[in-house]
């Protein structure tokens, strides 16, 4: 990061969402000027966002805009009065199931919005931008691990085909208009502070509400599903790394996209293991989760393996915190926020 100047600004969107809060926090404590721009909706707690927006207001060298992304003249004028040397897009409608029965709020968002971030580093000139892809975007795949040089053209999602568009989009903006431009296909992000809607927050919650945990699955213990479960530290230090590293016009287009993953996928069952093993260790006594088992969901995918040859490649970097030592620290963190017992 010793490369970015900080006398300039480093736009954020979608700041009080997970990966955003992380990433603006920590280029906060570092010492980076940080413009955050979310819109707070909610699709989920939004209180879980206003703490995390409160814990970075109480830094002086952040700037907040409530803000959607899919009001062009609002980015517009957010471009021209703070002049980001760096952006970062998070801001997205995030969830594969929810994009069944929800389209429109993924196009205004992920399409729409994204857009209109293309249009204003193509108005305002960036040195880098980085934005959120997902690894969705592999859909059935059987090859694995994943890399990012795989046949993405047949998404099983909403969400999945949105995601490979933004990839479309910024290679093209990339071309035409010289922006440095990196995509990121997160995997299966988790940690403390996260979203209740992924299934190992969803879980915690039903365990706490008496309630089963529903897993989609069939109950096939032999035929898991897989995933490359990702600690939001990890996801962070890889962003971190690539921000000062803008990718080169080497085919006509200044344009890469790069997996984070954890590299070591785990099963579905493993992991809640290990996540029952945490709570219990948080609680100080034996957890068990009830559970019922369905089918597989549409949209869901068996597996997801990220290849980070090509991440680690380019800044040295893997991810590498294992599933007990992040559900270790996701389980304290939700025991004491919201002081269960």
């Amino acid at each position: 990061m010793n490369l970015l100047d900080k006398s300039k600004s480093i736009m954020v969107t979608g700041a009080a969402g997970f990966i955003g809060f992380h990433l603006a926090h920590r280029l906060l404590v570092e010492g980076y000027q940080v413009v955050g721009i979310d819109n707070l909706n909610a699709y989920y707690d939004v209180c879980l966002k206003q703490t995390r927006l409160t814990i970075m207001m109480s830094h002086e060298n952040f700037t907040f805009s409530q803000s959607d992304i899919a009001d062009k003249d609002s980015v517009m004028g957010l471009f021209a009065k703070h002049q980001p040397s760096v952006v970062v897009n998070l801001a997205a409608q995030a969830g594969v199931r929810y994009s069944i029965d929800h389209p429109d709020d993924y196009i205004q968002s992920n399409i729409i919005g994204f857009y209109n971030i293309l249009e204003a580093c193509r108005h305002y000139p960036v040195e880098h931008l980085v934005y959120a892809s997902s690894s969705s975007v592999y859909g059935s795949n059987k090859k694995v691990p994943f890399e990012e040089t795989d046949f993405v053209d047949h998404p099983v999602s909403l969400y999945a085909a949105t995601k490979k568009s933004n990839e479309l989009m910024a290679h093209t903006y990339s071309h035409l208009y010289k922006i440095p431009a990196t995509g990121l296909r997160f995997f299966t992000v988790y940690g403390p502070m996260g979203r209740p809607d992924m299934a190992y927050f969803g879980f915690t919650d039903k365990y706490f509400a008496g309630e089963p945990i529903h897993i989609f699955n069939n109950g096939d213990f032999e035929h898991d599903l897989y995933r490359d479960f990702t600690y939001i530290d990890d996801i962070v230090e890889g962003i971190v790394r690539l921000l000062p590293k803008p990718p080169k016009a080497d085919d006509g287009a200044p344009s890469k996209v790069y997996n984070i993953g954890n590299n070591s996928p785990e099963k579905l069952m493993t992991f809640i293991q290990t996540l029952e093993e945490a709570v219990g260790e948080a609680l100080k006594r034996e957890v068990v989760f009830e559970k019922v088992f369905e089918p597989l969901k549409p949209g869901d995918v068996p597996a997801t393996y990220a290849s980070t040859d090509r991440l680690q490649a380019a800044v040295g970097f893997k991810p590498r915190t294992t599933i007990k030592e992040g559900l270790t620290q996701f389980a304290q963190w939700y025991v004491d926020y919201y002081g269960v017992k």
